[in-house]
């Protein structure tokens, strides 16, 4: 049903299922919709079920074991024979901690998240690969930081067991959200893409013979994804960050392909989300200023 509110001079009827903000003026009726799910809200649960999703991937190689992570854990000093034997609890440790955030969202498993992302990524340097690994996984590190930062960043050992089932609406902190996913988003593209224009990793050419491509493309699709990158940092929009969502989703999901297991795609869901979720608050952006624009016209028009 249409909730109708009194105005001074007109009448607004407010219809759910609709962007608030999108105005249908007649000479005595406003029409104002509003959305069943804002913008900033669909922003919330990009991020949390692209952390989630990140971890139980992630944890799931612990289950299985991974050769690939014994240098990571040599550099941490701990001998292959050990880290065959921690590699599940890191496993278990990171499901639970992608459940909770799922299921039951609290400040502390996404502050490890955070912290824990962040480490594993520089251990690729730390163990002698490519530093633009390290920038290549800023959708595992980014999306749990912009998650905290949307939903209340902990001020306190409390906070860090309070619930955070729903986001801010303040512009400042939508502002510095935004920022962070577009910086991760611009990092993690820059990445991959230095990873096949500067670096020639093999696994990129093994993905694209996959699916019939020579292995000359490899650098040009990685100039491609720097050039993606160099246009989100200097201009970004929705429908470029849509793009890259859907591209990245296209070009993680080469691993399969590649007959790797699915959860390297399912560990990679924070590099899709980063670009969705900064494009739902981008939208949001852009329905509040409609708004503001609404109001200025009604304040013009009264005034005439």
């Amino acid at each position: 049903m249409a909730e109708v509110v009194e105005r001074e001079g007109s009448t607004a009827t407010s219809w759910p299922g609709h962007f608030k903000g999108q105005m249908l003026n007649t000479s005595s009726t406003s029409i104002v919709a509003t959305p069943t799910i804002s913008a900033t809200s669909v922003a919330y649960w990009t991020l949390r079920v692209g952390a989630a999703l990140c971890f139980i991937g992630h944890g799931a190689f612990g289950f299985i074991t991974k050769a690939a992570w014994l240098p990571y854990f040599a550099v941490a000093g701990i001998p292959e024979s050990w880290a065959w034997q921690v590699m599940p609890i890191v496993g278990a440790v990171d499901v639970i901690a992608g459940m909770a955030v799922l299921f039951a969202p609290r400040g502390l498993p996404l502050v490890y998240m955070a912290v824990w992302a962040m480490w594993t990524a520089l251990l690729r340097p730390l163990a002698g690969e490519s530093v633009f690994e390290t920038l290549e996984r800023a959708g595992n590190y980014g999306v749990p930081f912009a998650l905290l930062l949307l939903a209340g960043f902990p001020r306190s050992i409390r906070d860090l067991f309070g619930p955070m089932t729903s986001p801010l609406t303040d512009d400042r902190v939508l502002e510095r959200v935004a920022i962070v996913l577009k910086w991760s988003t611009v990092l993690l593209l820059f990445g991959h893409g230095a990873l096949g224009a500067v670096t020639g990793k093999l696994m990129l050419d093994q993905h694209y013979a996959s699916i019939g491509l020579q292995s000359g493309v490899t650098a040009m699709i990685g100039w491609f994804e720097i050039a993606l990158a160099s246009a989100i940092a200097l201009r970004p929009f929705v429908g470029l960050l849509i793009f890259v969502a859907f591209w990245k989703f296209v070009t993680e999901s080469l691993f399969i392909m590649a007959g790797a297991p699915m959860w390297e795609l399912v560990e990679r869901a924070g590099s899709v989300a980063a670009p969705l979720a900064l494009a739902a608050l981008m939208s949001n952006r852009r329905y509040r200023t409609m708004r503001e624009q609404s109001a200025s016209l009604e304040a013009n028009t009264a005034a005439v």
